[in-house]
């Protein structure tokens, strides 16, 4: 059971959550998150899951292997934050763990209580609609807040339309 969300509360917002992943589709998750958020005076949370990995190495070797891991994350999540600040006009949070993906989040929302919907992008590819489309359409993830997934025929325009 998820705490109760606080983003009603005076002195609170509503915070929209994006997952920044390798996958095509994560800039229309982040576009209209973003759009969501600047449109209803509300915050954006961009998350990034370092996945987990086989750092089981000697010592050394595990911590460059993490230490690069997290500069790759800290570069890709400092990329789409500036698409945010340059198209939308708002500044994101940047959250960054290591772990399930899934497991993640979870906490990632526990912990902030303002997080009140979390924002995934489907693909149309062969291979399927996206790991974590995938996984909450499988039952094998779950989340304790609103899912909104988007198709990925939309364009940007009809995005903002439905922001």
């Amino acid at each position: 059971m998820v705490s109760k969300r606080l983003s009603r509360l005076e002195g609170h917002r509503r915070k929209f959550i994006a997952v920044i992943d390798d996958t095509p589709e994560c800039s229309r998750a982040v576009h209209y998150a973003g759009r969501r958020a600047k449109n209803s005076n509300g915050g954006l949370v961009l998350m990034y899951v370092i996945p987990e990995g086989d750092f089981q190495q000697w010592l050394g070797v595990e911590e460059i292997m993490r230490a690069e891991a997290r500069e790759e994350a800290e570069a890709v999540v400092a990329k789409a934050a500036h698409v945010v600040r340059e198209t939308i006009g708002i500044d994101p949070e940047i959250v960054i763990r290591e772990g399930s993906a899934t497991e993640q989040i979870n906490a990632v929302i526990e912990e902030d209580r303002d997080i009140a919907i979390l924002v995934l992008a489907a693909s149309s590819a062969k291979e399927g609609p996206g790991p974590l489309v995938s996984s909450i359409a499988g039952r094998g993830a779950t989340f304790p807040i609103p899912v909104t997934v988007l198709p990925d025929t939309l364009t940007d325009e009809e995005l903002d339309a439905l922001a």
